[in-house]
């Protein structure tokens, strides 16, 4: 699906404010609220659109403590390359992961609310894997950019 000008705008008027009702969207991209809503379905289903969620302020839920940890694993086989994802899929304090070229194998963005929680995280959870044959940590300082939307170019 090609993206016109109306609808790269929809998206970041979307992604900016996703709670705004369709007549708003509407007057904004002077359309109608029928044409709007058409647009976002059909966004919504060739996948351009793939969600909608709240972004919170992590420092009021305890999760202002992050770390990027650099991961090897052991293998580089399909299984043991699927089974370190799936285990990672269900750990809470994993934010982000990303299979990357290079030494390392994964780089893995951890949120949780202070280092001994990091400890911890990384004691009973991470290193516990049978996968993972190192590790290498790096503790943020202060989050100088973190987008939570895809600028429309």
């Amino acid at each position: 699906m090609k993206l016109d000008a109306i609808d790269l705008k929809l998206v970041a008027l979307l992604q900016k404010n996703c709670k705004q009702t369709t007549k708003e969207l509407a007057d904004q991209l002077t359309l109608s609220t029928t044409a709007v809503y058409e647009r976002i379905k059909k966004l919504e289903k060739q996948q351009i659109i793939t969600d909608y969620v709240a972004v919170v302020n992590k420092d009021k839920i305890n999760r202002s403590f992050m770390a990027i940890s650099h991961v090897k694993i052991k293998s580089h086989s399909k299984d043991a390359i699927i089974q370190f994802e799936k285990k990672i899929h269900q750990i809470p304090e994993v934010l982000e992961c990303f299979h990357v070229s290079g030494e390392y194998d994964y780089i893995l963005k951890i949120g949780v609310a202070d280092m001994e929680a990091y400890r911890e995280f990384m004691l009973s959870k991470l290193t516990t894997m049978e996968e993972v044959q190192s590790t290498h940590s790096m503790f943020v300082i202060q989050e100088v950019k973190s987008l939570k939307t895809y600028p429309i170019l």
